[in-house]
């Protein structure tokens, strides 16, 4: 029977691939983890008609303009291809080269647009709710906001706010067939309904209702046959013999999308493999000097917001968003360390600008190359850093603004691993 247990819940995306152009469907690459709470829901768009002068004192029509999607995508464990998925859909721009046998992804924001609809890379997602309610296949999906999360003795945490232009499409649909109220049998036009075994197909069949006596009756389902088009076998509504319509929902064979692709395997990032460098200068290949943040480190946190705007453009077809825009960047991040000194505050009342570089390294994928996350921001400037008092011990969290460099850019990203790409 249907199973609607979450965690049985299923996403892919084209996380190497881009999508070509908006609302244009783009293989699938990859299975992604994400928490079995995060669903990309469509965000439908719908007015009445209060404002019409309509007979009536109350609205009597809804109008439907079409839907977004949005969600979010939570990486509890975060892995180097989940932190390069999100940060290049995020930042827009990836380069990658050879490292050993695997590659070294040097992320890096966008400069401009993508095209005259999308001012960063959109990917497809396809979700699978339980494990056979539904398959869902969205179109250009865009990451809104990004969050990078490093908390004491935890796990590096990583979030995605997704917004999507609404198309869509479901493996499961509905279909009219015309047939007697009391018929105990019901063939569909043309499709066979997915499933190898009896069970499998059964569970494939929904709802079967029909308008009886004035109101929607469910019909019985007891087996559903192999043959293209299937035929279902129902009990009976009860009926006198009139035709009536039979509205069936359920699964017919699958496309090719809904079988989804292998997971990447990589050894989660632990807080206590980063080590972070507050101060020093970036100096295009490595991060000079700097002052070592360690055991005073309670958390450092990389936030991401590019503002992102749906908007329904003429030629887009009505039923969903036709233009992706970024109406501006902007990068901030938060650390949080028990005071042993003053140069946060010197930072503060000198307003002076300085660079952070972060390096997480997990485990070797072959002698001498390990899966890496750097973080590099070349030109930072502190807008306020608080003192408070953490487990008896004088703490300060310094609000820190990624500003853009003349020479380097606000934010350069280097992963390590071995997955050939991302957003190319």
């Amino acid at each position: 029977m249907l199973n609607p247990r979450a965690s049985l819940n299923l996403t892919a995306v084209s996380a190497g691939t881009m999508e070509t152009a908006i609302n244009t469907f783009q293989d699938l690459d990859q299975s992604i983890l994400i928490g079995d709470s995060d669903y990309l829901n469509l965000d439908l768009r719908r007015e009445n008609n209060v404002d019409e002068a309509n007979g009536k004192e109350e609205a009597d029509l809804i109008y439907d303009n079409g839907n977004t999607a949005s969600g979010t995508f939570n990486f509890a464990k975060l892995q180097p291809n989940q932190a390069a998925f999100i940060l290049a859909y995020a930042l827009g721009n990836c380069a990658t080269v050879a490292a050993g046998s695997g590659y070294q992804h040097t992320i890096t924001p966008i400069d401009g647009d993508v095209d005259v609809a999308r001012s960063n890379p959109s990917f497809t997602a396809a979700q699978r709710i339980g494990k056979t309610i539904d398959k869902r296949r969205l179109a250009s999906c865009f990451v809104d906001s990004a969050t990078l999360t490093f908390a004491a003795d935890d796990w590096v945490k990583g979030s995605a706010s997704i917004k999507a232009t609404g198309m869509h499409e479901d493996t499961v649909i509905e279909e009219t067939v015309t047939a007697a109220d009391n018929a105990t049998t019901l063939t569909l036009a043309a499709n066979a309904v997915q499933g190898a075994t009896d069970a499998e197909r059964l569970d494939s069949i929904q709802v079967v209702r029909a308008m009886v006596g004035g109101g929607y009756k469910f019909a019985v389902v007891n087996a559903v046959s192999a043959d293209t088009p299937a035929v279902i076998t129902i009990e009976s509504l009860g009926g006198s013999g009139s035709k009536v319509d039979y509205k069936i929902l359920y699964t017919p064979t699958e496309p090719a999308w809904a079988t989804f692709p292998a997971r990447i395997v990589e050894t989660p990032l632990r807080v206590a493999q980063a080590c972070i460098h507050l101060g020093g200068n970036w100096d295009g290949s490595q991060f000079v000097g700097g002052h070592q943040v360690a055991a005073t480190l309670r958390q450092f946190e990389y936030k991401i917001n590019n503002n992102m705007s749906l908007e329904f453009t003429p030629c887009a077809g009505g039923a969903n968003a036709g233009r992706c825009f970024r109406s501006g960047r902007v990068q901030t991040l938060t650390l949080t360390r028990n005071m042993r000194n003053m140069l946060m505050q010197r930072y503060m009342d000198a307003n002076e600008y300085f660079g952070l570089y972060l390096l997480c390294e997990g485990a070797e994928y072959e002698a001498g190359q390990k899966y890496t996350l750097e973080l590099i921001f070349p030109r930072l400037g502190l807008l306020s850093a608080p003192m408070s008092t953490d487990n008896k011990l004088v703490a300060e969290a310094g609000d820190l603004q990624v500003l853009e460099d003349a020479t380097h850019g606000s934010a350069i990203v280097r992963v390590k691993n071995l997955v050939p790409g991302y957003a190319q």
